[in-house]
């Protein structure tokens, strides 16, 4: 079960670091309303994964073994893709200011549609989060709900805390943001090695 719980852990902490539409609208509601108002944001995933969660997880079960060990090995692909992604970024980081909030969502619901509306939950679902859960369930369904409980619980808990600091410094410094920035790719390079190397053992054993 530690496993799943690092992972978890693991996969949101570096989903909170990696830039998005979810990050881009609190950092602008942070910056123009203040952390009060905007920290019941960070609650936002909980509301719009669970439809996300529910049709992947339906569409999974119907699949072969095989095909559900394909989407874990590919899971890890786009892990070690996010990770290159995040790397290249390091040289660009800057201190640029705020995109303007005026037409930002401004509740939690809009802040949910927002991210249902973004493809990286869609993707993060299907091809990692989703596969997980259903090799964890079949180990036992409290593997899986410590997985979804480590995951939920580190991605509200980093949201809030993006949340606090985007509103009290507004922006990290240069050197700071790089060294986050680096420290996501790498958590990412070694979450989908590690996603890789499972699924493909699985299909190929021995």
């Amino acid at each position: 079960m530690l496993g799943y719980l690092v992972l978890g852990g693991g996969l949101a902490f570096a989903a909170v670091l990696q830039p998005g539409p979810l990050q881009a609208f609190l950092l602008s509601r942070a910056a123009v309303e203040g952390w009060k108002r905007t920290l019941p944001a960070a609650l936002s995933p909980l509301l719009s994964d669970g439809p996300i969660a529910l049709l992947v997880l339906l569409v999974l079960d119907r699949l072969p073994v095989h095909a559900q060990l394909a989407l874990r090995a590919a899971g890890g692909l786009l892990l070690l893709f996010l990770a290159w992604s995040a790397a290249r970024t390091l040289g660009a980081t800057r201190d640029t200011p705020a995109p303007a909030g005026d037409a930002a969502p401004r509740t939690l619901l809009q802040a949910a549609s927002v991210n249902l509306l973004n493809p990286n939950p869609w993707l993060a679902w299907a091809l990692v989060l989703g596969p997980t859960v259903v090799s964890a369930w079949k180990q036992g369904p409290l593997f899986a709900v410590a997985f979804v409980a480590a995951f939920y619980g580190v991605m509200v808990t980093g949201l809030g805390l993006f949340i606090l600091v985007a509103s009290t410094a507004r922006f990290l410094p240069p050197r700071a943001r790089r060294a986050l920035v680096g420290l996501s790719a790498a958590v990412l390079a070694a979450l989908g090695a590690w996603q890789l190397f499972a699924g493909l053992r699985a299909i190929v054993p021995g």
